[in-house]
């Protein structure tokens, strides 16, 4: 039987009070890894501040697994309370923004204790259809996945990867346009830098410090209902997130070429 949103827990049955503490918990110790260590440079949010609290997706480019959603998670504390363009003050934490989820992949989120009790303050696994355990694959969609987001949607603000990697310019995945075809949100494009140089690909530790990140909040997007289709509001959202072709000013490291900068910093501190 379907839950039923209520004051005491969302519309997954995922206690409220859980929530609230998980975040504060988990904000507590990610604080100084974004105004600290290094600083995350937030503008646009005065594009938040009249959004409904229901029906409003975020799409995003991917610099780690973790630390790029709980950054957002941040901000959108912050901005619920009354800041703007900033995360100085994080008292914020103490009134959290419990109706926010995000979509992540299943076997990402399965993978140790930590991850599972991070997937209870809003994650929506989803299977890969094109990627599972380090392999490509060709599975078709779970209707049921795609029912958990519109069902998140219809409760609060989602955020969603296009890309579905972490992996720079890489192609859109067209399920995000047919989400926003039958669901017809709000759409606010989100550019963030800075994460892949601070952190390690799961974004659990910093790599380096002193590295300036940056997260840009934009205007809502426009859609015209009559004539858009999966291929047009995916190429819209690609350039609005600036992961299309044309925003290519250095070619992507080759897998050599990852391989040598990643040895550089072999040896990464973990900050608490």
């Amino acid at each position: 039987m379907a839950k039923q949103k209520t004051i005491f827990y969302d519309a997954f049955g995922h206690w409220y009070f859980i929530k609230r503490f998980l975040i504060f918990i988990f904000g507590i110790v990610s604080y100084r890894r974004y105004n600290g260590f290094n600083k995350l440079k937030i503008s646009g949010t005065e594009n938040l501040k009249d959004l409904p609290k229901t029906n409003v997706l975020f799409v995003s480019n991917h610099q780690t697994y973790f630390a790029d959603v709980f950054a957002m998670y941040h901000v959108f504390c912050s901005v619920q309370n009354g800041y703007q363009n900033s995360i100085h003050n994080p008292v914020y934490l103490l009134n959290p923004v419990v109706d926010m989820y995000y979509v992540a992949a299943k076997e990402t989120m399965n993978k140790g204790i930590l991850t599972k009790i991070f997937a209870y303050t809003g994650a929506i696994t989803v299977k890969r259809t094109w990627r599972s355990g380090g392999q490509n694959v060709n599975r078709t969609v779970d209707l049921n996945e795609i029912d958990n987001i519109k069902k998140a949607l219809n409760h609060g603000w989602v955020i969603t990867f296009p890309q579905g990697t972490t992996k720079a310019f890489a192609p859109g995945r067209r399920g995000t346009s047919q989400l926003i075809l039958e669901e017809k949100p709000i759409v606010i494009p989100v550019v963030i830098d800075g994460f892949r140089r601070s952190f390690d690909k799961k974004g659990l530790i910093v790599k380096k410090t002193g590295i300036e990140q940056s997260m840009r909040f934009k205007k809502p997007m426009e859609f015209d209902w009559e004539t858009e289709n999966k291929n047009t509001i995916i190429n819209k959202i690609m350039d609005a997130i600036e992961q299309s072709e044309k925003f290519i000013k250095v070619p992507p490291l080759t897998a050599e070429q990852q391989a040598k900068e990643d040895a550089k910093n072999k040896k990464p501190q973990t900050f608490y």
